[in-house]
């Protein structure tokens, strides 16, 4: 006997469809699923490294910021120990200068003449005393015009005290004429 088959072959196949179609669907979201997934981690991933980065960035910068402040700190020191030393340097340079200029000056003072006051600031002196005479302190100027380590003496003041007694006040510029030497040669 031949066979044949009297099943509704055409619900059969239509279901088999359905259940193959809702596989094929499931299939593909679990697929859209895990891409998904996997971007999302991807994504995840790079913002965590790239946070990461930026964390040790922000942990050097801060570091070479205090690195920065502490080499700011150590010019300043510098600059003030060199300034120091300059400093010491121009004193010991200008030590035998000072010893020649109070020479110069007790070289220049002639007899009936005293100081009563001597005043340096920079290359200004200033000096104020008594003299028995006009002359005596004419004679005063013309030796400090005469050195070689003052320039141009200047009289401010000469008062009559009582007879025998005058007041005189003198400025003038110190010169160092070693300084001059080098500065012509």
């Amino acid at each position: 006997m031949a066979n044949i088959n009297l099943l509704p072959w055409r619900e059969e196949l239509r279901e088999e469809r359905n259940k193959n179609f809702y596989v094929v669907i499931g299939i593909v979201v679990a697929l859209a699923a895990a891409c998904v997934f996997g971007v999302y981690r991807f994504y995840d991933g790079a913002a965590a490294n790239q946070s990461s980065r930026n964390a040790f960035l922000k942990n050097q910068i801060t570091a070479m910021d205090q690195k920065i402040v502490e080499i700011q700190k150590l010019k300043e020191t510098r600059a003030e120990l060199v300034e120091r030393m300059e400093l010491i340097q121009r004193l010991q340079g200008d030590r035998p200068v000072i010893v020649r200029v109070f020479d110069e000056i007790v070289r220049s003072v002639p007899e009936d003449l005293y100081f009563q006051e001597l005043e340096v600031e920079g290359n200004k002196v200033r000096i104020s005393g008594t003299a028995s005479t006009n002359n005596r302190v004419s004679a005063l100027m013309r030796n400090f015009d005469q050195s070689e380590w003052f320039r141009d003496p200047s009289l401010i003041k000469v008062e009559s005290k009582s007879p025998g007694v005058n007041e005189f006040e003198i400025v003038m510029t110190r010169i160092n004429p070693r300084a001059e030497e080098d500065d012509n040669g």
